[in-house]
């Protein structure tokens, strides 16, 4: 026995007939076991999933690098700046000071800088859908316990859903950049009950789009359904699986938290301050991912597999075989 105990150890077969008999119940206590056996394979599949990110960085980054010039933002900012110039006292500079504030805006002659953020843009809404259809499939195969092979799974749920992927990432990719436009927008025109509700209803409508967004890509390789259907099977899903959506946001707040800790706290060290940012990049997406998709799959399986599931093994029981009478456009994969 002693000769096969290193086998024993590295080998993650679990049909062994050795192997003791493990609860898989997808609760709080087996998603930690379960995180930490995923935990290389996990940073392995945040590698594939940095061009999600990078074009994003990589435009802020070429933003902020735009020549600037500076514009008021008040019109009373000329006539206070005139008076103060002819004749200078401590009512016209402390009116300066209280209205005299300017923007920084990007000067327009930079052209090949708005060229690469248009780049980065493209770039992104061209590849949203099929990076999160490939990312998913794998996340999928995780949480399930399946046999993943990071690669050659990730490019193949792309081929098998290239067209309908593009077009539910460029949904979610708009859905996304509406949503936050609108918040930054009525933002900074809250004072009117008018903003004042359209703000809060653009939070409520993210907050909704955040949770439907555990099920879309789920859905998606999971089912052959039309995309207006998976946008419509998130939204039913989102208050039938509350329970389990809030507790995968708390676990996404929390790593979220801990990143931004941890960025605060390397930030007073000076120089060093670049890998607090690089950090992130090491595991974020893919841990955020895996949240997601442990809160959610469970929902899925138990309204859409299991009782088919069920179904099929009774009608097997019974002598009798399945007649495919699933609902339209349901057929597990």
């Amino acid at each position: 026995m002693k000769k096969h105990l290193l086998y024993n150890v590295f080998n993650g077969n679990k049909d062994r007939p050795d192997a003791k008999w493990e609860d898989v119940t997808p609760n709080l206590r087996y998603f930690f076991k379960l995180f930490g056996r995923k935990f290389w394979r996990l940073i392995s599949l945040n590698l594939m999933m940095l061009p999600l990110v990078l074009p994003i960085l990589i435009g802020i980054l070429i933003y902020l690098a735009i020549p600037t010039t500076p514009t008021h933002q008040t019109a009373l900012f000329a006539p206070l700046y005139g008076a103060n110039l002819i004749e200078a006292s401590p009512e016209s500079g402390f009116l300066l000071n209280l209205f005299g504030g300017q923007w920084l805006i990007p000067s327009y002659n930079a052209t090949g800088t708005y060229i690469g953020i248009g780049a980065c843009i493209v770039f992104l809404l061209v590849t949203f859908g099929w990076q999160n259809i490939g990312a998913t499939y794998v996340l999928r195969g995780l949480v399930r316990g399946d046999a993943v092979f990071l690669w050659s799974d990730y490019f193949y749920a792309i081929k098998r859903n290239w067209k309908q992927g593009f077009f539910l990432g460029l949904i979610d990719f708009i859905i996304l950049f509406l949503l936050g436009f609108d918040i930054v927008y009525f933002y900074y025109r809250i004072g009117p009950f008018g903003m004042n509700v359209l703000f809060y209803a653009s939070c409520a409508l993210m907050i909704l789009y955040f949770f439907m967004r555990f099920y879309l890509y789920l859905l998606q390789i999971t089912f052959k359904l039309s995309i207006r259907k998976i946008l419509k099977n998130a939204l039913i899903f989102t208050p039938l699986g509350i329970k389990r959506n809030l507790m995968g946001a708390l676990g996404i707040i929390l790593l979220t938290a801990i990143n931004v800790g941890l960025i605060l706290l390397i930030a007073p060290t000076g120089g060093v301050i670049g890998i607090g940012l690089i950090l992130p990049l090491l595991h974020y997406p893919a841990f955020t991912g895996f949240i997601a998709t442990y809160s959610a799959y469970p929902i899925i399986d138990r309204y859409m597999i299991a009782p088919y599931r069920n179904l099929n093994e009774s009608e097997e029981e019974n002598g009798s075989a399945p007649d495919g009478s699933e609902p339209s456009g349901t057929d597990p994969q």
